[in-house]
């Protein structure tokens, strides 16, 4: 069998599972769902992967010193959590707006939100992967009338066709990462005063700005605080996490450079902006570390082993 066929029946396989997902967990009792899904989560711990190397690896990383002890404790609930997410994912379009309403509550900052979307200038939300991001988006959705946000292109297509239905069906308007007209479109719409909720603890594209993140090298995307200098939008960040059978938010003040004000050129406000978000990440992420999903490598050293 050739590479590429090998490469194809596995994006089938994949986009099948993700399908199967989608229906069979919502038919299945809750119970019997979390139930599965921790399990699932107890046998990959145990298999310790790629995935779950990196992510204990990360939180290695993130918790102090006095802390490092617990580490194995952490990263097995982190990983428990990670899974939880998935579970809610899939059952998530069959919830409705009262249970969503009942699971998700914004415990700090939702008057911040608020002026900000009153004021008819929209906002830009920078997000961790953190909890469960997308219940708060269908919450968000609902209490102002849709959010934009951006999406990874997967593979297989039919998978990214997958995900953006999913998150369309919430309320969510999706605009694929990489296009050449995202930045422009996500500009007009927060002039249009829309909500914009964007991942921003990974550098998708590559090309983000070198951050200092819990003392060592990272990058993190330019895109948020480039659409907050670019429309005068306030730069938001948000920290989510579970909390026993319900999961909690927090909308941090707003971000903007820490010593150029409008001064400077634009470059560095962002560069200042960007890392002022990534000192806000850094101070949630400590609370919650069990809750960040960050199974992939995100700091210089790790990319490429010369800190870059």
């Amino acid at each position: 069998m050739s590479d590429v066929r090998a490469i194809s029946l596995t994006d089938r396989a994949t986009d099948l599972g993700f399908g199967l997902g989608w229906s069979a967990v919502r038919a299945m009792p809750d119970s019997v769902v979390d139930r599965v899904f921790r399990a699932a989560a107890d046998r990959t711990w145990r298999k310790q992967g790629p995935s779950v190397r990196q992510l204990t690896a990360n939180l290695s990383r993130v918790l102090p010193s006095q802390r490092l002890p617990e580490l194995p404790d952490i990263a097995h609930e982190g990983v428990r959590r990670y899974l939880r997410y998935w579970s809610e994912v899939f059952r998530l379009p069959g919830w409705s707006q009262q249970r969503v309403n009942e699971t998700f509550d914004l415990v700090e900052g939702v008057e911040r939100l608020d002026d900000a979307m009153n004021a008819g200038n929209g906002a830009v939300m920078a997000i961790t992967h953190s909890g469960n991001w997308d219940l708060a988006g269908a919450w968000g959705c609902h209490r102002y009338g849709g959010l934009v946000t951006v999406a990874e292109r997967l593979k297989p297509e039919s998978l990214f066709d997958r995900f953006v239905a999913y998150r369309e069906s919430l309320g969510m308007e999706v605009l694929p990462l990489g296009d050449s007209d995202v930045l422009r479109v996500l500009a007009r719409r927060l002039r249009e005063g829309r909500l914009v909720c964007l991942l921003a603890d990974r550098d998708l594209a590559h090309s983000g700005v070198p951050v200092d993140f819990f003392g060592e090298r990272a990058s993190m995307p330019a895109g948020p605080a480039a659409l907050a200098d670019l429309t005068g939008a306030p730069l938001l960040p948000v920290s989510i996490w579970y909390d026993g059978e319900r999961t909690l938010g927090k909308i941090g003040e707003p971000l903007q450079s820490a010593s150029l004000g409008a001064e400077g050129n634009r470059s560095e406000r962002i560069s200042e902006t960007t890392q002022a978000m990534a000192d806000a990440f850094a101070l949630e992420i400590a609370k919650h570390p069990q809750d960040w999903h960050m199974m992939q490598r995100l700091w210089h050293a790790d990319l490429d082993g010369d800190g870059r």
